[in-house]
């Protein structure tokens, strides 16, 4: 199956501007996570253990998605230097590998922005 699939090196570079957006998404998300979180710790109002838990949560989908997103973008290296250096097969495992990760990257995306969504919600509801 293998020893038919043959992967050039621009085949892994064209997914380095999209990961790189990718991965500038998801520190663009944590970062306003973040300041959400610090905007409601230094409140004097009391916060809700629903929106606590769904903070948690968040971070720790972040985090996830950003470990994937690197992942995918570390093994898209590895792969071009073992196709560089001739090992094409196990450069089209290790690329197959980083599509793997990127797409699981991608679900953990949809996951927070339900999460996210949920969080809007949590908030609708005290304001009515």
């Amino acid at each position: 199956m293998l020893e038919n699939l043959h992967i050039s090196l621009t085949t892994p570079a064209l997914l380095f501007p999209a990961i790189s957006l990718l991965l500038l998404a998801y520190t663009n998300r944590f970062f306003s996570l973040a300041a959400l979180i610090r905007t409601l710790s230094s409140e004097k109002q009391p916060v809700l253990t629903s929106q606590i838990d769904n903070l948690r949560k968040r971070i720790a989908i972040i985090r996830r998605m950003q470990e994937a997103g690197v992942s995918a973008f570390a093994l898209c290296v590895l792969c071009m230097i073992f196709i560089y250096v001739g090992l094409n097969q196990i450069g089209s495992v290790i690329f197959g590998t980083s599509l793997l990760l990127l797409l699981y990257s991608l679900v953990l995306s949809v996951l927070e922005i339900r999460i996210s969504v949920d969080a809007l919600n949590i908030h609708l509801e005290e304001m009515s």
